[in-house]
């Protein structure tokens, strides 16, 4: 028992020091974590008895094969392979293991996944749903209007600074995956929300433009913002945060924006996944041209 949770603990160990050579952010180190001792647990249960560091291909396969059984999705098994792959070539790198375990095995291609779309109209009902006569309001209109005029990550937005501001160009800087800083702008109703937020939220002081007991707004907090607003105004199926900065993109594309200036504003590092939100905009093009074309239709 002693020698399992000595493991744990080095794979632990282990994790830490890749999160600080990567600058990973929490979710990925848990996300990470999550798989790894999934693995860890599944191989340990085989016929070899390996562990994290050990396994041979052999075990990887079937773990993958496992997870295919269970009907997990593509998305998650590939992120999984992902995982995998990144741990022993770090054990690789460090002279752990003196051989890669994937070398040669198949890869795991994900289906494509369309993000959640959300109208134009739909999001102007969300936008105008909070209260604005109460200072929570002002503070869930002005947190809604940023979400949707910067298409920020949740946990770019929570853990947004006032100092990040810039009210004069209409920036905000942010940190974002891999420790990665970009400026994103913002336009004049997003500006109008943010200076009413301000002017009755200074007296909250503190480092924080969404402040709470505890620092910032948490993830799960920003996500029942959303939620309440949505159910208001009628919106199915209830849209995430994130779904909102999809709807940046996409309504940002619908308009002629360009798939780099995009890229760089979601602050992805492939223009790959951005290329994801041109199949929406075309599927909304194919929509408008059946809605509208004379010709779109079948008679019948």
């Amino acid at each position: 028992m002693r020698e399992l949770q000595d493991i744990v603990e080095h794979i632990e160990g282990t994790l830490q020091r890749m999160a600080m050579l990567y600058s990973w952010s929490p979710l990925t180190v848990e996300a990470y974590r999550h798989d790894l001792l999934a693995l860890h647990d599944f191989v340990g249960s085989l016929e070899g008895g390996h562990t994290a560091f050990n396994a041979s291909q052999e075990d990887i396969t079937a773990y993958l094969k496992h997870a295919q059984k269970r009907k997990l999705s593509q998305h998650t098994i590939q992120r999984q392979r992902s995982a995998i792959s990144t741990w022993f070539h770090y054990l690789q790198d460090e002279k752990i293991r003196t051989d890669f375990p994937l070398q040669g095995l198949a890869k795991v291609m994900p289906t494509l996944r369309l993000p959640k779309d959300m109208s134009e109209q739909d999001i102007e009902d969300l936008l105008a749903a909070p209260d604005t006569s109460t200072t929570k309001g002002i503070r869930d209109r002005c947190l809604l209007e940023l979400m949707y005029a910067t298409g920020l990550r949740v946990s770019e937005l929570a853990s947004l600074k006032r100092a990040n501001i810039n009210h004069v160009q209409k920036t905000l800087r942010v940190i974002g995956k891999g420790n990665k800083e970009r400026e994103i702008p913002y336009g004049e109703m997003a500006d109008q929300w943010l200076g009413q937020w301000l002017g009755v939220s200074q007296k909250e002081g503190g480092p924080f433009l969404f402040p709470s007991g505890r620092g910032a707004l948490s993830r799960q907090t920003l996500w029942r913002i959303v939620k309440k607003y949505a159910t208001l105004v009628g919106l199915f199926p209830i849209p995430s945060p994130h779904v909102l900065r999809h709807a940046f993109a996409t309504h940002l594309l619908n308009h002629g924006a360009d798939l780099r200036a995009v890229q760089t504003l979601l602050g992805h590092e492939s223009i790959t996944t951005t290329e994801i939100y041109t199949h929406v905009s075309r599927s909304r093009l194919h929509e408008e041209l059946n809605h509208a074309h004379p010709m779109g239709k079948v008679k019948r």
